[in-house]
């Protein structure tokens, strides 16, 4: 089953959330209260999101958000380009993580 990881925002705790969690079939896994370090990667992603993307767009419709959100998702995992994954778009980073030639980045302490 997909799993959904979310904080604990009132914005998680609403019955219409769960409910639309189960009808998708979605596991709801929220995050422990002060582990915001658990929390680091979703949120680096919504500031990309919102920088690269939404910042750029003035929406009409739902419709149109969520084709533009749609595009840049697959850019994101496709094209772009991340540091911490060598410079490598996600996709070509898992593709060589299964043919077992993914570089280990070294982490900075």
């Amino acid at each position: 089953m997909p799993v959904i990881r979310t904080d604990s925002g009132p914005q998680f705790l609403s019955d219409a959330f769960e409910a639309t969690c189960r009808n998708l079939g979605l596991e709801h896994e929220r995050l422990p209260f002060k582990t915001p370090n658990k929390n680091a990667h979703i949120e680096a992603f919504h500031r990309i999101l919102e920088e690269e993307c939404l910042s750029l767009y003035e929406f009409q419709s739902y419709a149109e958000a969520y084709q533009v959100v749609t595009e840049f998702i697959k850019y994101y995992n496709d094209t772009r380009i991340h540091s911490s994954i060598n410079y490598l778009s996600p996709r070509e980073f898992h593709k060589a993580f299964i043919q077992n030639s993914a570089k280990r980045s070294v982490i900075k302490a």
